[in-house]
């Protein structure tokens, strides 16, 4: 009887235990939430009225852009109204919606309650009562006041205005069948820019001609207190302009000679591609180190933004002088001929990006091959500049598990933010390994019609059809291909596939040998490489101790898989000392050549959280890229740079 009790008491004791309780337990099992309704699909039926866009962009002290709309209505009910969220060349939803404030909407003076969409916060739903005719808007576009908020798009000497930060559109429509009139307020005296032409003047009030919604996006505005105006096509078949504002009236004050630099790019590209898919073309210039820089390309212009220096440095320096070439290809290829998946009807369907490896990947080559055509760059340079790309993807650790075409994904996954480890990571390597495969191609082409045929045949018979057509003509992987085989016939699917869709241990260099030239490593720099390092002062030692640092010994780049990673180095820390002395750029470059000797690297690393010693395992001195020619092989490469 007595352990029959305790039996039952033990029993009980278990029963009472937390373990029991959770296995008895009621588990709450929600049902997913009915799903809301779709935004209304783009279609291609004409928006009923024109909309009205008038945007005061004099408040330079506080950079706000203040917006005023009229949307016209043709019945009452509910409306949808959207903020243009795929922004074409930002191949990523990056519609700055977040400084989009203050939004008002009224009909026929009284307030109109709206809702945002609780599922896509682009759009904005409002009911249109009975007998109103339009909706007025009011907003503001308070744009980043530093860096640290975001790209800067004012300052009190110039503004680039892009008109979809300040617009709502209706949804349901094409882009190209929703009309609008656009309006801008400049500051006194100031000038501008833009692809669209203007219809009056009034004050310091700017109108434009009445266009398309898709036009209007895609012709930003430039305007400052100093901007020059330069003719690169005095007879030509249609206007070409640039338009180049800086901080100062000197930043924008080129001798002749650099003009006449530009005006070849011109010249070279209609060379390249025949047709031009424009009735006239601005490039617009900001040279500032205040203002934002940029590069977005447009149909019938660009929007391009370097520092101070790119005309004063000219002969010096090394600013951005490949990035009008680029911009100016995408006309042809990215805007004109565009990827089928990358078209879309409207600024708020997604895009898909699978063909960017030729999007960028091949503008990116056209840009360093015109920019060397046109003279921004002599020949020398641009074999040092194609040196440098080799090696970035010579090294490239990352390949050894992520395939190019996983990094068109990237302007979503990544948004181009800072990474650790940019070498593993990889990000965006499309665009410039993008460049070392359409060499391949060149080269290839090249090689098997005996020099008769190159890339440039492709770019002409791909790029350049349809001269004065300034539509779009959107193509597919499967186009590409048939081009090629046009071309020169052989397994071109199979050619990309190796390259883009697979995993790729080894760099596309082939196309280096194959024109002439091999990657090598020695212990002096080339040109461009030491005219980078002497502009910011840092040192390049990424090919060497597998590291890079700024003026200030702050480590910017680690290579994974190096001698610094293996030390336990990261972007995080800063060098105080080498070999125990106080850190300096030339103090580091001399201890990397003393490794030849047999001398160690010991370099004394902090951060806000720990202090350290590192010895790295490195004897072989300094490695910096450079092209040696081959002899006895055809120098394609220099065919391709030469100009035509």
């Amino acid at each position: 009887m007595k352990h029959a009790i305790a039996a039952i008491f033990a029993a009980a004791m278990i029963a009472c235990t937390p373990v029991a309780a959770q296995t008895n337990a009621t588990r709450s099992s929600p049902m997913a939430v009915a799903p809301l309704p779709a935004m209304p699909a783009p279609q291609d039926v004409a928006y009923p009225g024109t909309l009205t866009l008038d945007i005061d962009a004099t408040d330079l002290d506080r950079r706000i852009f203040n917006i005023r709309q009229r949307i016209p209505v043709a019945k009452a009910g509910p409306l949808t109204l959207v903020y243009a969220e795929w922004i074409p060349g930002n191949h990523a939803p990056r519609g700055p919606i977040y400084n989009y404030a203050g939004l008002k909407m009224t009909a026929n003076g009284k307030a109109l309650a709206w809702t945002r969409d609780a599922a896509d916060v682009f759009a904005f739903h409002v009911d249109v009562p009975k007998g109103v005719k339009a909706i007025d808007v009011e907003a503001q576009f308070l744009s980043p006041l530093d860096t640290a908020q975001g790209p800067v798009m004012m300052t009190q000497e110039m503004l680039r205005l892009n008109w979809y930060v300040g617009a709502l559109y209706p949804a349901g429509h094409y882009a190209r069948r929703i009309k609008f009139d656009v309006s801008v307020k400049l500051p006194p005296g100031w000038d501008y820019a833009t692809a669209l032409e203007t219809a009056s003047k009034n004050g310091d009030w700017v109108k434009f001609k009445t266009d398309s919604w898709e036009t209007v996006i895609d012709s930003p505005l430039f305007a400052g207190k100093y901007m020059r105006k330069f003719d690169l096509d005095p007879n030509g078949r249609s206007r070409v302009t640039l338009n180049a504002m800086g901080d100062t009236p000197e930043q924008v004050n080129p001798p002749e000679s650099v003009i006449a630099v530009h005006r070849e790019l011109v010249k070279q590209a209609d060379k390249l591609y025949g047709a031009r898919h424009f009735n006239h073309y601005d490039f617009l210039l900001s040279v500032s180190d205040r203002l934002a820089t940029a590069g977005t390309e447009h149909q019938r212009s660009s929007n391009n933004g370097v520092n101070s220096g790119y005309f004063t440095a000219w002969n010096t320096g090394f600013v951005s002088k490949d990035l009008l070439a680029h911009e100016y290809t995408h006309s042809w290829n990215g805007k004109y001929r565009r990827p089928a998946e990358l078209w879309t009807p409207a600024y708020n369907t997604p895009m898909r990006a699978a063909l960017l490896w030729v999007y960028e990947g091949q503008t990116q080559y056209w840009g360093h091959v015109l920019a060397a055509r046109a003279g921004f760059v002599t020949k020398q340079q641009a074999l040092d500049l194609i040196a440098n790309n080799a090696a970035v993807y010579d090294t490239r650790t990352g390949r050894q598990w992520r395939p190019l075409v996983d990094e068109t994904m990237d302007p979503v996954i990544a948004a181009r933010r800072s990474l650790p480890w940019q070498n593993w990571q990889r990000s965006e390597d499309y665009y410039s390994e993008g460049q070392l495969i359409w060499m391949d191609v060149d080269t290839l082409i090249r090689e098997k019609t005996q020099n008769k045929k190159s890339l440039d045949d492709f770019a002409q018979g791909f790029f350049g059809v349809n001269d004065g057509d300034w539509g779009q003509l959107t193509y597919t992987r499967k186009d590409l291909v048939a081009a090629l085989n046009k071309l020169v016939p052989m397994d071109w699917e199979a050619f990309f596939q190796k390259r883009v869709d697979e995993v790729a241990v080894k760099a596309p260099l082939d196309g280096l040998e194959r024109g002439g030239y091999r990657l090598v490593y020695g212990e002096t720099p080339n040109g461009v490489w030491r005219d980078g390092e002497v502009r910011s002062k840092a040192a390049n030692l990424l090919y060497s101790i597998g590291l890079s640092t700024d003026a200030n010994g702050r480590i910017m780049l680690v290579q994974w898989d190096g001698p610094a990673w293996k030390a336990g180095l990261s972007t995080s820390l800063t060098i105080t000392t080498v070999n125990g002395e106080s850190f300096s750029v030339e103090g580091l470059k001399d201890a990397v050549a003393a490794t030849k000797d047999g001398k160690p690297v010991e370099l004394g690393v902090r951060s806000s959280q720990l202090t350290k010693t590192v010895k790295l395992d490195y004897a072989g001195g300094h490695r910096y890229p450079r092209l040696e020619r081959i002899a006895g092989k055809p120098a394609y490469i220099d065919d391709i740079l030469a100009a035509k």
